[in-house]
Protein backbone atom coordinates (compact mmCIF):
# COMPACT_ATOMS: atom_id res chain seq x y z
CA UNK A 1 0.00 0.00 0.00
CA UNK A 2 1.47 3.07 -1.24
CA UNK A 3 2.01 5.73 2.27
CA UNK A 4 1.83 8.61 0.13
CA UNK A 5 -1.62 7.97 -1.32
CA UNK A 6 -4.60 10.03 -0.10
CA UNK A 7 -5.72 8.90 3.53
CA UNK A 8 -9.83 8.79 5.09
CA UNK A 9 -8.52 9.64 9.18
CA UNK A 10 -11.85 8.55 10.61
CA UNK A 11 -14.07 9.15 7.72
CA UNK A 12 -16.10 6.13 8.64
CA UNK A 13 -18.53 7.74 11.39
CA UNK A 14 -18.25 11.34 10.57
CA UNK A 15 -19.11 10.45 6.85
CA UNK A 16 -20.86 7.27 7.01
CA UNK A 17 -18.45 4.80 5.64
CA UNK A 18 -19.67 1.02 6.32
CA UNK A 19 -18.70 -0.61 9.14
CA UNK A 20 -16.88 -4.05 8.91
CA UNK A 21 -17.92 -6.63 10.92
CA UNK A 22 -21.73 -6.08 11.50
CA UNK A 23 -24.68 -6.94 9.83
CA UNK A 24 -28.42 -5.57 9.21
CA UNK A 25 -30.77 -8.14 11.60
CA UNK A 26 -33.48 -7.98 9.02
CA UNK A 27 -31.47 -8.19 5.72
CA UNK A 28 -28.11 -9.14 6.52
CA UNK A 29 -26.67 -6.55 5.02
CA UNK A 30 -22.99 -5.64 5.54
CA UNK A 31 -23.18 -2.04 4.37
CA UNK A 32 -24.01 -0.12 7.98
CA UNK A 33 -23.93 4.17 7.77
CA UNK A 34 -23.29 6.34 11.07
CA UNK A 35 -25.46 9.08 11.11
CA UNK A 36 -23.34 11.57 12.76
CA UNK A 37 -26.57 14.38 12.82
CA UNK A 38 -28.73 11.67 14.83
CA UNK A 39 -26.05 9.12 16.15
CA UNK A 40 -27.23 5.95 15.25
CA UNK A 41 -26.14 3.28 12.75
CA UNK A 42 -28.77 2.80 9.94
CA UNK A 43 -28.61 0.16 7.12
CA UNK A 44 -27.87 1.74 3.85
CA UNK A 45 -30.07 -1.37 2.05
CA UNK A 46 -33.42 -1.63 3.85
CA UNK A 47 -32.78 1.67 6.13
CA UNK A 48 -32.97 -0.31 9.68
CA UNK A 49 -32.00 1.88 12.54
CA UNK A 50 -29.36 -0.86 13.79
CA UNK A 51 -27.81 1.09 17.21
CA UNK A 52 -29.49 4.19 18.27
CA UNK A 53 -28.34 6.65 21.33
CA UNK A 54 -24.34 6.03 20.49
CA UNK A 55 -21.61 8.27 22.38
CA UNK A 56 -21.48 11.74 20.67
CA UNK A 57 -17.75 12.51 20.64
CA UNK A 58 -18.82 16.17 19.59
CA UNK A 59 -18.23 19.17 21.57
CA UNK A 60 -21.39 19.94 24.49
CA UNK A 61 -21.56 23.64 23.02
CA UNK A 62 -23.40 24.62 20.26
CA UNK A 63 -22.32 27.41 17.74
CA UNK A 64 -24.09 28.76 14.87
CA UNK A 65 -21.27 30.68 12.84
CA UNK A 66 -17.64 30.75 12.15
CA UNK A 67 -16.85 33.28 14.98
CA UNK A 68 -18.67 31.87 17.70
CA UNK A 69 -17.49 28.38 16.70
CA UNK A 70 -13.75 29.86 17.01
CA UNK A 71 -14.95 31.65 20.70
CA UNK A 72 -16.04 28.79 22.28
CA UNK A 73 -13.42 26.11 20.67
CA UNK A 74 -11.05 25.14 23.35
CA UNK A 75 -8.38 23.49 21.15
CA UNK A 76 -5.63 24.89 19.22
CA UNK A 77 -5.05 24.90 15.08
CA UNK A 78 -5.23 21.13 13.26
CA UNK A 79 -1.51 19.92 13.28
CA UNK A 80 -0.14 20.23 9.43
CA UNK A 81 2.43 19.07 7.47
CA UNK A 82 3.20 22.26 5.60
CA UNK A 83 5.07 24.10 8.51
CA UNK A 84 8.50 22.31 9.41
CA UNK A 85 7.35 22.00 12.91
CA UNK A 86 3.88 20.75 12.16
CA UNK A 87 2.29 23.91 13.86
CA UNK A 88 2.96 22.27 16.96
CA UNK A 89 5.66 25.57 18.59
CA UNK A 90 4.14 28.58 19.96
CA UNK A 91 4.63 31.96 18.61
CA UNK A 92 5.35 35.25 20.01
CA UNK A 93 2.73 37.53 18.43
CA UNK A 94 4.22 40.43 16.50
CA UNK A 95 2.14 43.13 18.05
CA UNK A 96 3.06 44.36 21.71
CA UNK A 97 -0.12 43.59 23.46
CA UNK A 98 -0.83 41.36 26.31
CA UNK A 99 -3.10 38.30 26.56
CA UNK A 100 -5.54 41.24 27.53
CA UNK A 101 -5.19 42.81 24.68
CA UNK A 102 -3.73 45.92 26.59
CA UNK A 103 -0.43 47.59 25.03
CA UNK A 104 2.58 46.53 27.17
CA UNK A 105 4.94 48.97 29.43
CA UNK A 106 8.24 50.61 27.37
CA UNK A 107 10.55 48.76 28.95
CA UNK A 108 8.80 45.77 28.58
CA UNK A 109 9.24 45.85 24.70
CA UNK A 110 12.12 45.85 24.59
CA UNK A 111 12.88 42.13 26.26
CA UNK A 112 9.67 40.81 24.11
CA UNK A 113 12.26 41.81 21.16
CA UNK A 114 14.60 39.95 22.08
CA UNK A 115 12.32 36.56 23.25
CA UNK A 116 10.87 36.93 19.91
CA UNK A 117 13.98 36.08 17.94
CA UNK A 118 15.64 33.74 20.43
CA UNK A 119 12.40 31.88 19.48
CA UNK A 120 12.86 32.11 15.80
CA UNK A 121 16.10 30.83 16.06
CA UNK A 122 15.13 28.04 18.46
CA UNK A 123 12.53 26.86 15.82
CA UNK A 124 14.63 26.55 12.76
CA UNK A 125 17.95 25.20 15.36
CA UNK A 126 19.88 22.45 12.55
CA UNK A 127 20.10 22.59 9.24
CA UNK A 128 17.57 20.32 8.35
CA UNK A 129 14.76 22.24 9.84
CA UNK A 130 16.26 25.30 7.92
CA UNK A 131 15.90 23.67 4.88
CA UNK A 132 12.12 22.34 5.62
CA UNK A 133 11.36 25.30 6.12
CA UNK A 134 12.31 27.07 3.18
CA UNK A 135 11.35 24.14 0.91
CA UNK A 136 7.86 23.92 2.51
CA UNK A 137 7.35 27.64 1.95
CA UNK A 138 8.36 27.06 -1.77
CA UNK A 139 5.74 24.49 -1.80
CA UNK A 140 2.92 26.41 -0.84
CA UNK A 141 4.16 28.87 -3.50
CA UNK A 142 3.76 27.00 -6.34
CA UNK A 143 0.82 25.32 -5.07
CA UNK A 144 -0.78 28.61 -4.84
CA UNK A 145 0.40 29.29 -8.11
CA UNK A 146 -0.89 26.17 -10.10
CA UNK A 147 -4.17 26.45 -8.17
CA UNK A 148 -4.00 22.54 -6.24
CA UNK A 149 -6.33 21.85 -3.42
CA UNK A 150 -4.47 21.32 0.18
CA UNK A 151 -4.37 17.57 -0.03
CA UNK A 152 -1.89 17.77 -2.57
CA UNK A 153 -0.04 20.47 -0.56
CA UNK A 154 -0.07 18.34 2.30
CA UNK A 155 1.33 15.28 0.05
CA UNK A 156 4.01 16.89 -1.15
CA UNK A 157 5.44 18.17 2.12
CA UNK A 158 5.43 14.62 2.99
CA UNK A 159 7.29 13.18 -0.39
CA UNK A 160 9.77 16.38 0.51
CA UNK A 161 10.41 15.01 4.17
CA UNK A 162 10.98 11.79 3.32
CA UNK A 163 13.17 12.73 0.53
CA UNK A 164 15.09 14.77 3.16
CA UNK A 165 15.37 11.58 6.09
CA UNK A 166 16.35 9.87 2.66
CA UNK A 167 19.21 12.47 2.08
CA UNK A 168 18.08 12.55 -1.66
CA UNK A 169 18.63 16.33 -1.24
CA UNK A 170 22.39 16.25 -1.35
CA UNK A 171 23.90 17.79 -4.90
CA UNK A 172 20.09 19.05 -5.61
CA UNK A 173 18.39 22.38 -5.24
CA UNK A 174 15.86 23.06 -2.35
CA UNK A 175 13.96 24.05 -4.76
CA UNK A 176 14.15 21.00 -8.08
CA UNK A 177 13.51 18.85 -5.17
CA UNK A 178 10.34 20.50 -3.61
CA UNK A 179 9.45 21.40 -7.52
CA UNK A 180 9.46 17.34 -7.89
CA UNK A 181 8.01 16.93 -4.50
CA UNK A 182 5.02 18.95 -5.92
CA UNK A 183 4.50 17.18 -9.82
CA UNK A 184 4.39 14.21 -7.72
CA UNK A 185 1.70 15.05 -5.19
CA UNK A 186 -0.40 16.41 -8.56
CA UNK A 187 0.05 12.70 -10.08
CA UNK A 188 -0.61 10.59 -7.01
CA UNK A 189 -3.93 13.03 -6.32
CA UNK A 190 -4.86 12.94 -9.98
CA UNK A 191 -4.87 16.86 -10.43
CA UNK A 192 -4.29 17.27 -13.80
CA UNK A 193 -1.20 19.36 -13.82
CA UNK A 194 1.57 19.19 -16.97
CA UNK A 195 5.57 19.01 -15.78
CA UNK A 196 5.38 22.31 -18.27
CA UNK A 197 2.65 23.83 -16.10
CA UNK A 198 4.36 22.82 -12.95
CA UNK A 199 7.96 24.34 -14.19
CA UNK A 200 6.74 27.76 -15.03
CA UNK A 201 5.77 28.69 -11.48
CA UNK A 202 8.92 27.09 -10.71
CA UNK A 203 12.39 28.44 -10.40
CA UNK A 204 14.22 25.74 -11.88
CA UNK A 205 14.28 24.36 -15.39
CA UNK A 206 12.47 21.80 -16.54
CA UNK A 207 14.96 18.75 -17.57
CA UNK A 208 16.20 19.41 -13.98
CA UNK A 209 12.35 19.09 -12.67
CA UNK A 210 12.13 16.00 -14.02
CA UNK A 211 15.85 14.43 -13.70
CA UNK A 212 14.86 15.17 -9.76
CA UNK A 213 11.39 13.82 -10.07
CA UNK A 214 12.46 10.65 -11.49
CA UNK A 215 15.21 9.78 -8.95
CA UNK A 216 12.81 10.61 -5.68
CA UNK A 217 10.28 8.18 -7.34
CA UNK A 218 12.95 5.47 -7.44
CA UNK A 219 14.33 6.02 -4.13
CA UNK A 220 10.68 6.54 -2.78
CA UNK A 221 9.27 3.88 -4.49
CA UNK A 222 6.50 6.03 -5.39
CA UNK A 223 3.72 4.26 -7.53
CA UNK A 224 2.75 6.71 -10.14
CA UNK A 225 -0.08 5.18 -12.09
CA UNK A 226 -0.26 6.71 -15.99
CA UNK A 227 -1.92 10.08 -16.23
CA UNK A 228 -5.22 9.62 -17.83
CA UNK A 229 -5.79 12.23 -20.85
CA UNK A 230 -9.53 12.40 -19.86
CA UNK A 231 -8.18 14.37 -16.50
CA UNK A 232 -7.06 17.52 -18.62
CA UNK A 233 -10.80 17.64 -20.85
CA UNK A 234 -12.78 19.76 -18.31
CA UNK A 235 -10.16 22.65 -17.62
CA UNK A 236 -8.91 22.77 -21.64
CA UNK A 237 -12.83 22.73 -22.44
CA UNK A 238 -13.88 25.51 -19.86
CA UNK A 239 -11.01 27.68 -21.22
CA UNK A 240 -11.86 27.06 -24.82
CA UNK A 241 -15.50 27.87 -24.22
CA UNK A 242 -17.15 24.89 -25.88
CA UNK A 243 -21.00 23.10 -25.76
CA UNK A 244 -21.34 19.67 -23.78
CA UNK A 245 -21.55 18.24 -27.07
CA UNK A 246 -18.16 18.44 -28.32
CA UNK A 247 -17.23 18.22 -24.89
CA UNK A 248 -19.11 14.69 -24.62
CA UNK A 249 -17.56 13.49 -27.56
CA UNK A 250 -13.90 14.70 -26.59
CA UNK A 251 -14.44 11.86 -23.83
CA UNK A 252 -15.54 9.42 -26.44
CA UNK A 253 -12.53 10.02 -28.35
CA UNK A 254 -10.29 9.55 -25.47
CA UNK A 255 -11.35 6.92 -24.75
CA UNK A 256 -11.18 4.84 -27.86
CA UNK A 257 -6.90 6.60 -27.65
CA UNK A 258 -6.67 4.92 -24.21
CA UNK A 259 -8.19 1.38 -25.50
CA UNK A 260 -6.18 1.32 -28.84
CA UNK A 261 -3.39 2.30 -26.94
CA UNK A 262 -2.49 5.26 -28.92
CA UNK A 263 -1.81 7.20 -25.33
CA UNK A 264 1.32 5.10 -24.63
CA UNK A 265 4.40 7.11 -24.64
CA UNK A 266 2.55 10.19 -25.55
CA UNK A 267 2.04 13.51 -23.70
CA UNK A 268 -1.51 13.25 -22.05
CA UNK A 269 -2.31 17.37 -22.98
CA UNK A 270 -1.58 16.70 -26.41
CA UNK A 271 -4.17 13.68 -26.59
CA UNK A 272 -6.48 15.83 -24.61
CA UNK A 273 -5.81 18.46 -27.22
CA UNK A 274 -6.20 16.19 -30.12
CA UNK A 275 -9.44 15.11 -29.10
CA UNK A 276 -11.37 18.72 -28.65
CA UNK A 277 -10.31 19.78 -31.92
CA UNK A 278 -11.36 16.25 -33.59
CA UNK A 279 -14.53 16.66 -31.73
CA UNK A 280 -14.94 20.40 -32.92
CA UNK A 281 -14.10 19.30 -36.17
CA UNK A 282 -17.10 17.09 -36.16
CA UNK A 283 -19.43 19.25 -34.13
CA UNK A 284 -19.06 21.98 -36.96
CA UNK A 285 -17.58 23.71 -34.50
CA UNK A 286 -15.04 26.90 -35.13
CA UNK A 287 -11.77 25.64 -33.39
CA UNK A 288 -8.30 26.05 -34.69
CA UNK A 289 -5.69 24.63 -34.16
CA UNK A 290 -3.40 26.97 -32.36
CA UNK A 291 -5.95 28.13 -30.14
CA UNK A 292 -6.47 24.51 -28.18
CA UNK A 293 -2.47 24.53 -28.48
CA UNK A 294 -2.46 27.82 -27.00
CA UNK A 295 -4.84 26.26 -23.97
CA UNK A 296 -2.73 22.93 -23.90
CA UNK A 297 0.55 24.51 -24.14
CA UNK A 298 1.54 22.07 -26.70
CA UNK A 299 3.00 22.85 -30.15
CA UNK A 300 0.95 22.88 -33.58
CA UNK A 301 2.54 19.56 -34.80
CA UNK A 302 1.91 17.69 -31.65
CA UNK A 303 -2.07 18.16 -32.36
CA UNK A 304 -1.98 17.66 -36.07
CA UNK A 305 0.03 14.01 -35.38
CA UNK A 306 -2.70 13.48 -32.31
CA UNK A 307 -5.10 14.56 -34.23
CA UNK A 308 -4.24 12.09 -37.18
CA UNK A 309 -4.03 8.66 -34.95
CA UNK A 310 -7.07 10.10 -33.07
CA UNK A 311 -8.98 9.77 -36.77
CA UNK A 312 -7.49 6.48 -37.85
CA UNK A 313 -8.54 5.09 -34.67
CA UNK A 314 -12.47 6.78 -34.63
CA UNK A 315 -12.27 5.20 -38.13
CA UNK A 316 -11.66 1.93 -37.53
CA UNK A 317 -14.29 2.15 -34.47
Amino acid sequence: MNTYSRSKQHTDEEEGESREGSTCSECNSGTLVHNSDRHELVCDECGLVVEDESIDYGPEWRAFNHSERQERSRVGAPTTELMHDQGLTTKIDWRDKDAHGRTIRPEQRSRMRRLRKWQQRIRTGDAGERNLKQALSEISRMSSALGVPHSVREVASVIYQKALDADLIRGRSIEGVATAALYAACRQEEIPRSLDEVAEVSRVERKEIGRTYRHISQQLNLVMEPVDPKQYLPRFCSQLEIDSEVRQLAKEIVDVTVDSGLHSGKSPTGCAAAAIYLAAQRCDQELTQREVADVAQVTVVTIRNRYQEQVQAMDDQ
